[in-house]
């Protein structure tokens, strides 16, 4: 049995926990933890759980949508519309992947689904990786991602795509294979950053965490006690990772480029919030502080050196410094694609080099750039699980509809985060805010809401143990609502002042030329993609 749970919906009123204690339990005030493959004689109790969730935020595999009628396939007709013998290909099976896969065939696609995917695993649940397998609530092998329902693809597993030919609509995979396709949809997703110096990434004892097996292999090092851990970065991931060896026991060191841990998601007064817990909980956080090298024995990680002139004894380094976007494949297949990701319009169809849309190649999840209505189209690439889901979604429906009939992806972005027994969850787009107000609850308590505003307007909203106000805010945000709130909030805080958000200087991906125009007359000007030779 296979469960996930979208945390972005779950609000912690723990039914599950109640009906299902072996399988879910609550982590301070708010936070669900949840195991991914909980034995089968739990079935009757877990899907019991699901069933109570008031918000519906739990899902077992094929328990939740009835089977698939074979006579859906009859409304296969129409402009813009695949047959029996259309082929859809998904490159990455990820969340994304999966998630397209299943709505093409609840809407009824009948044609062959092809899914490829470099990793031999079919598509599992990253967000465990870093929380319930490192502390062992869970197996990096039981993290695979239930079904909603069977979804009848040819699996190309193990085997990495290197090039996509637009003109012959094909795709070629390592192994030399060429796979056709009506319509594409691109879900490669993002991989870890590694250490930016080989010689030192290659220490035993230097780890990121993306994969299962960069899980697996943490764990088993978490496990052996190690006398110090250093966490390179204090994004969500490195600053769960504090919060993982915190619990186990292990003595931790966070060091943190940056002002603040989380000030390139949350911004400086948030992050500083975060920072004052992280110390509560025993870590020496240090900030503006830089890892400056690895040194090893034996080819074993001993110490690293810092910027601060200190030098510190450890056996274990979490690279923590964010993700490269899959896109090297991509680099001749003149589809407009970067360091950024893939650019595509709010329909998840691709552009290419030239800016112009194209018809049969679409783009879902942390890999898509994508202009964003509600937030003056900026082109944005959420990395949220819930992100994925919604986008993948939108994207599968467009490969089979005709043009009156296409959806535009207009979903409030949401995260979630658990780190030191605090449930932190975010709505809208934070990062483009230019104020921020404490709107509800108390930092002291650490029970607050702070929202985010741009220009007099809402852009988002992040809660610490707090997650049940977040719908409000959604709405607002949706609503193109006035910032600051301009209501008498329930549980007002002592201080509703917005000050400065303090984010980091924003880097424009279009600040430096990215294409070069060539030809003179108008039939034969075209943009080429200029390839930065110092990007790695």
């Amino acid at each position: 049995m296979r469960v996930v749970v979208d945390l972005t919906k779950c609000e912690g009123y723990a039914q599950c926990a109640f009906l299902a204690p072996e399988a879910f339990r609550m982590v301070g005030d708010e936070a669900l933890m949840f195991d991914p493959s909980p034995p089968d004689e739990l079935r009757e109790k877990v899907l019991r759980a699901a069933a109570a969730c008031p918000v519906q935020a739990l899902q077992v595999d094929f328990a939740d949508l009835p089977p698939h009628s074979q006579g859906e396939s009859t409304a296969w007709h129409g402009e813009g519309r695949l047959g029996q013998d259309g082929r859809v290909v998904i490159v990455g099976a990820s969340l994304a992947g999966l998630k397209a896969a299943e709505q093409l065939r609840a809407e009824g696609f009948p044609g062959s689904i092809t899914m490829i995917g470099d990793e031999p695993e079919e598509p599992y649940d990253r967000p465990p990786l870093s929380k319930q397998v490192q502390t062992g609530w869970a197996h990096s092998a039981d993290t695979t991602l239930p079904r909603r329902r069977e979804i009848d693809a040819d699996w190309k597993l193990g085997v990495a795509a290197t090039a996509l030919d637009l003109d012959r609509k094909t795709v070629t995979l390592a192994d030399g294979q060429e796979v056709g396709f009506d319509r594409l949809l691109i879900s490669t997703g993002v991989r870890a950053r590694p250490w930016h110096v080989p010689e030192e990434a290659a220490l035993d004892g230097v780890f990121t965490i993306r994969t299962r097996a960069d899980a697996t292999g943490l764990r088993e090092r978490l496990m052996s006690k190690p006398s110090r851990v250093l966490v390179i970065g204090s994004g969500f991931t490195g600053s769960e990772m504090a919060s993982v060896c915190v619990e186990l026991g292990i003595p931790v060191l966070v060091a943190e480029a940056g002002p603040a841990p989380l000030a390139g998601a949350l911004g400086g007064v948030i992050g500083r919030i975060a920072g004052g817990i992280m110390r509560e909980h025993g870590v020496d956080l240090r900030t503006n502080t830089m890892v400056t090298s690895l040194q090893g024995e034996d080819g074993k990680l001993r110490r690293a050196l810092l910027s601060d002139g200190t030098t510190v004894d450890v056996d274990v380094a979490v690279v923590a410094l964010g993700g490269i976007r899959n896109v090297e494949w991509l680099e001749s297949s003149r589809l407009a694609v970067g360091v950024w990701g893939v650019a595509c319009d709010a329909g998840c169809r691709a552009f290419d080099a030239n800016g112009l849309v194209t018809d049969d190649v679409f783009v879902a999840g942390d890999v898509a750039r994508q202009p964003q209505p509600m937030f003056g189209y900026q082109f944005l690439a959420m990395e949220h699980w819930g992100n994925s889901v919604s986008q993948a979604e939108v994207a599968a429906h467009n490969m089979i509809s005709g043009e009156s009939d296409r959806w535009p992806h207009l979903e409030v972005s949401a995260f979630w985060s658990l780190q030191f027994g605090n449930n932190i969850k975010s709505v809208g787009v934070p990062v483009i805010a230019d104020q921020v107000a404490i709107t509800q609850g108390s930092v002291q308590k650490r029970q607050f809401v702070a929202a985010y505003g741009y220009k007099g307007r809402i852009v988002g909203a992040v809660s610490w143990n707090q997650g049940k106000w977040l719908d409000f805010y959604e709405q607002q945000i949706e609503q193109a609502a006035p910032f600051p709130p301009p209501y008498d909030m329930t549980n007002p805080p002592e201080d509703p002042t917005p000050v400065a958000a303090e984010f980091p200087e924003r880097t424009y991906p279009g600040r430096e030329a990215t294409v070069m125009v060539t030809g003179h007359d108008p039939s034969e000007r075209r943009a080429t993609l200029v390839r930065n030779a110092r990007r790695r």
